[in-house]
């Protein structure tokens, strides 16, 4: 009796799988995962095959052979920042995955952040970009109560680029100002040194609540050359700072191993004896008896998985840069959630911009989502009021600004996570714009944004142009994950209406200076500075900064935000929402 009162809120699917486009998207967008795979691939290849034997031929395991004794069997690492430094420091032969491997994994049932050095990669040296991903990794660890486990094989930093990794704010000193401000608050850290830990890379260790140390590794702030050469004393590494002498003397080490696999199993041993802090240690499929500050309910994967297939997605977007993609979010919307079921909000108001309420994983979440297929409104406002317009797809008007900002106020009121989903060319241009108050509307979007204190998560779809970008809870706006489609566009506006104004400027330029160009000329320019803006539009450009914390596969969304829903549901403290003046 009680299923016939549910109301009805099963969102439908209109997408036509057998339609040529459907099907040249999807050819297209597979033809591009197996590109990305493929480089993936490689970039886990760290150093290489000599380098892997190196390692071995030290009694060493690969990060990848360590990481897949960590794990659960049969779990999978959800790894972040693997393409950070990707096409970087090239000069000193690249630095692949910057020589550190973090991920979100299981352990002993526990969901973990889990901090590697690749040794094949420059003996696992901090790079510039080695310090941003590891804080990168503290840094959501910090935000959601992770426990975190650090696997130490690294020669410390990389001298010649040292002026970019040692003194600033986010740099290397900061990781150990985080381990401090972790332990503070009860997040548990426990370090495995498996390899070298030299100079200033000693204090992380020492920084965490538990240290462990195989057999003919090394921890010590200078090593032997660096202590003869300043003091004069002359000692052997292993008497200097090997785990005998730690473990025996001076009683750093808590707990000395033989090798890197029984390290690796005293390590999980006491993953699985930790405590439960409330909201913490949920096991996948199950429910705790510890409360979480978020609405869960229980769920089942068969039950309450979503009613269309996610491997549909791949027909949606057609992956070539510059490509006018016209779809229902709704259609994405229907793969990620469970049962496929959208309470949506204001459902007739701002439709350029969807909103409503909805579980992933049994999970409570709103969902604010770029719309781009056109929308008929009605001016509200302004020289035109009362008449009917086109609203252009992927474009944030006033009213869905209004309706969005509302919206997220009302999920910080709730207790309702936010997950944006990017797909958004800016906010809207011109007279009727302006009249009907579009700054005073984005300012407030941006300002409900900004002051959120609800967990935030951000997949981009497709563009994520301009202000738009900001409005939808950007990079800059601690989203406490960012994850993108290999479809995604990242930059302050597309790559053809900034080729258009560059190309015009530099035209222009040219022709002041008695230069007189043809239309070959001015489209080679054209192209030149398209082909450069669409390079750095990529997610792989933005991946390698670590403005992306991972590209993903369209079909795996919903897995992914399962987990990464999790890791926020470990931290139960929710400050009071206070959303400052609003413009009104």
């Amino acid at each position: 009796m009680i299923d016939d009162l549910t109301v009805d809120n099963r969102l439908r699917s209109r997408l036509d799988v057998a339609a040529p486009r459907f099907k040249a998207n999807r050819e297209a967008l597979a033809a591009w995962m197996a590109k990305l795979a493929s480089e993936e691939h490689l970039i886990r290849q760290g150093g290489g095959a000599r380098a892997a034997e190196a390692q071995h031929s030290k009694g060493r395991l690969t990060v990848r052979e360590r990481l897949k004794l960590l794990l659960d069997e049969g779990s999978a690492l959800l790894e972040l920042g693997l393409w950070a430094a990707h096409e970087m420091y090239e000069e000193y032969g690249g630095a692949s995955a910057a020589a550190v491997v973090t991920g979100l994994g299981r352990v002993s049932g526990r969901l973990c952040m889990i901090i590697a050095n690749d040794a094949t990669v420059k003996a696992g040296a901090f790079f510039p970009m080695t310090a941003k991903k590891v804080l990168r990794a503290q840094t959501i660890a910090l935000e959601n109560r992770i426990p975190t486990l650090y696997l130490v094989d690294s020669a410390g930093v990389f001298l010649p680029l040292q002026e970019d990794v040692f003194p600033d704010t986010d740099d290397f000193g900061r990781v150990f100002r985080n381990n401090a401000v972790m332990s503070s608050l009860g997040i548990p850290q426990i370090t495995a040194i498996m390899g070298m830990c030299v100079a200033g890379g000693a204090y992380l260790p020492v920084m965490t609540d538990t240290v462990l140390m195989t057999e003919g590794s090394g921890l010590f702030l200078a090593g032997p050359s660096l202590v003869q050469a300043a003091i004069g004393q002359k000692t052997g590494a292993e008497e200097l700072g090997g785990a005998s002498m730690h473990a025996e003397v001076s009683g750093t080490v808590d707990f000395k191993e033989p090798d890197d696999r029984a390290c690796l199993m005293r390590l999980r041993s006491l993953v699985a004896k930790m405590g439960e802090r409330s909201g913490a240690g949920l096991t996948q499929g199950n429910i705790s008896d510890h409360r979480e500050a978020f609405s869960r309910v229980e769920f089942d994967a068969q039950r309450d998985a979503p009613g269309f297939k996610p491997e549909e997605l791949y027909g949606l977007l057609d992956p070539s840069p510059g490509a006018s993609n016209v779809y229902d979010m709704r259609e994405v919307i229907a793969r990620i959630v469970d049962r496929s079921k959208f309470d949506e909000y204001k459902a007739d108001f701002g439709r350029t911009v969807l909103c409503g309420y909805a579980r992933i994983g049994g999970r409570a979440v709103g969902i604010v989502a770029n719309q781009k297929t056109n929308q008929n409104q009605v001016f509200a406002t302004g020289p035109a009021a009362g008449t009917n317009r086109i609203e252009v797809g992927g474009v944030i008007y006033t009213e869905s600004a209004q309706k969005a900002a509302r919206f997220i106020m009302d999920c910080n009121q709730s207790l309702v996570p936010l997950v944006f989903l990017h797909d958004v060319n800016g906010f809207m241009v011109g007279k009727d714009a302006e009249w009907s108050g579009i700054i005073r509307a984005g300012a407030k979007m941006v300002s409900a944004v900004s002051t959120s204190v609800v967990p935030k998560i951000t997949v981009i779809v497709g563009g994520s142009f301009g202000a738009g970008h900001y409005a939808m809870c950007g990079k800059a706006y601690d989203p406490r994950f960012l994850f993108a489609w290999p479809t995604a566009r990242y930059a302050v506006m597309s790559g053809t209406s900034a080729a258009i104004t560059l190309a015009d400027i530099r035209a222009k330029q040219m022709e002041r200076s008695g230069k007189v160009l043809s239309d070959v000329e001015k489209k080679a320019i054209f192209d030149e500075i398209k082909a450069s803006y669409d390079a750095q539009a990529d997610p792989r450009y933005g991946a390698a900064r670590l403005w992306i914390d991972a590209i993903i596969d369209p079909a795996k969304t919903r897995e992914v935000l399962m987990t990464a829903l999790e890791a926020c549901a470990l931290n139960p403290d929710v400050p009071r929402f206070n959303p400052g003046v609003l413009q009104t």
